[in-house]
Order: C-alpha cells, then sequence, then structure tokens
C-alpha cells in the first residue's frame, strides 16, 4: 500500500492550482534569468581558433555557417578517451532534433571536443547523431573557454571552473566512486578524464567579428539536458541513487 499522500480529484484540484501559482512565478523568473543573460557585455574574440570540421579546417567564424548566432556545447571528450562521457551523450541525444530548428531562426549549432575528428565521428556513427560536430584537437579553444586543463593545472591545483577553483567532484583528492566510474567507460584513468569539463557557450557575429556572449558549467547544462526536465514531471522525480544513466546503446535491451 503507498505510502504517499492520497487525497480526492477535489483535494488534489486545489494543491495543483496552489502549485501552479509558483509554477508561473518560476516561468517568470526564467524569462528575466533569460534576458539578463541576453544583457551580459559582448566580449570581442581577436584570437584566431581553428577547428577540424566535416567540411575541413576553419576558423571559428565558420561555424556559424551562416546564421548570426552560434551555440557550442562543449562535449567530454578528450584526445585520450576511447569513447565520449556518457553523461555529455545523455545530453547530446536531444541534439539531433533541436539543430534543424535552430539553424532556421538564425543559430548555429556545434558540438566541440578535444578529441580528433576521426574519433568524433566514428562515435557520432555509433550513437546515430547528426549534428555537427568539430575538434579542437590543435586549438587553445577548450583551454581558453576553461573546459580543459592541462597537467599542470590538476597537478597544482589551479584548475578553475564554473567561475571558481575547486569544489568540484572531480577535483577531490579522491575522486568519488562515480566519477570512476565515468572515467572507466571512456577507457581512460581519473586524472585524464577530468582535464575534460562540459559545458556550453554562446557567440555574436556581427560585422565579421565575432563576440563570446554566454556560458555556463556543471549543473548549469541542467537545462538542455532533456532527460531531466521529463524525469522533474514524472511521479517520483529524478530517483537517484547514483549515476544511473549510461550510452542509450548500453541499456539492457528487453
Amino acid at each position: 500500500m503507498t505510502t504517499h499522500t492520497t487525497g480526492t480529484r477535489n483535494e488534489w484540484l486545489a494543491a495543483r492550482i496552489e502549485l501552479l501559482k509558483a509554477e508561473k512565478e518560476h516561468t517568470r523568473r526564467s524569462d528575466e534569468l533569460a534576458r539578463q543573460r541576453q544583457a551580459l557585455p559582448w566580449v570581442r574574440i581577436d584570437k584566431a581558433y581553428r577547428f577540424e570540421t566535416d567540411e575541413g579546417n576553419v576558423p571559428l567564424a565558420e561555424l556559424f555557417r551562416g546564421c548570426s548566432q552560434l551555440l557550442v556545447y562543449h562535449f567530454m571528450f578528450g584526445p585520450d578517451y576511447t569513447a565520449g562521457c556518457p553523461s555529455c551523450s545523455a545530453v547530446a541525444d536531444g541534439f539531433n532534433g533541436i539543430a534543424v530548428h535552430l539553424a532556421n531562426h538564425d543559430v548555429a549549432f556545434t558540438a566541440v571536443s578535444r578529441a580528433p575528428l576521426a574519433k568524433l565521428r566514428a562515435y557520432k556513427q555509433r550513437m546515430g547523431w547528426t549534428f555537427p560536430w568539430a575538434s579542437s584537437t590543435d586549438s587553445d579553444f577548450n583551454f581558453d573557454f576553461d573546459v580543459s586543463f592541462t597537467e599542470e593545472q590538476q597537478r597544482k591545483g589551479l584548475i578553475e571552473y564554473n567561475y571558481e577553483r575547486g569544489g568540484h567532484a572531480m577535483d577531490e583528492a579522491e575522486a568519488p566512486e562515480p566519477v570512476v566510474r565515468l572515467a572507466a567507460t571512456c577507457g581512460t584513468d581519473v586524472a585524464t578524464y577530468a582535464r575534460d569539463r562540459p559545458g556550453m557557450s554562446a557567440f555574436v557575429l556581427k560585422d565579421g567579428v565575432v563576440y563570446h556572449t554566454y556560458s555556463t558549467y556543471a549543473r548549469g547544462v541542467d537545462g538542455i539536458w532533456g532527460m531531466y526536465h521529463w524525469l522533474d514531471r514524472a511521479p517520483l522525480g529524478r530517483n537517484e541513487t547514483g549515476i544511473w544513466w549510461r550510452r542509450h546503446d548500453e541499456y539492457a535491451q528487453g
């Protein structure tokens, strides 16, 4: 027998209407946060970043593909990984459907990782993805946007991620078991795995100049992790006791 609160339809409706007030306020607050993001100052990018793509070696401006705006997902796939991060892979499962809509609203989308393009292509084929994915393997791009770090930064405790130094599970002296497990699924050790991190960044192209407008990291990418928006509305919510998700082709088939 359930231990959860039960009630009549009328009791449920009264509680639901009360909750609706909070949901509407949450929506209004989210709209205001979006306006604040858009009001951030733009930072001109003068460094000549280059990327390996399916269309060849291109500068950052080429990733816009004719649009005036660009959204980049910083996908955890380091040069020494044998597969992409399972968490980033779960996030990326939602990209195929949205990329075409963004492109038709003056917003280009691409994932960017440090792994060589050949690795990205092979993994993309395995996952059945079609969204653009660029390699920044010979570029400072990931390092400059604080999603990749050197061994020296790691050794000296100088990693600054999500606008602070330390404080992330991957920076702990003894990595938590979930981090160890995720590293193993990428075919690498914790230290190597932790030198790349997830995030997303936004850019605008104005009069031939690229500007950086926004970046978010860590749980800041929850907003684009589609499954969580569904789970937050499921009867038991996220109902997590650890990392339960897998790459979509690794779940046990019924």
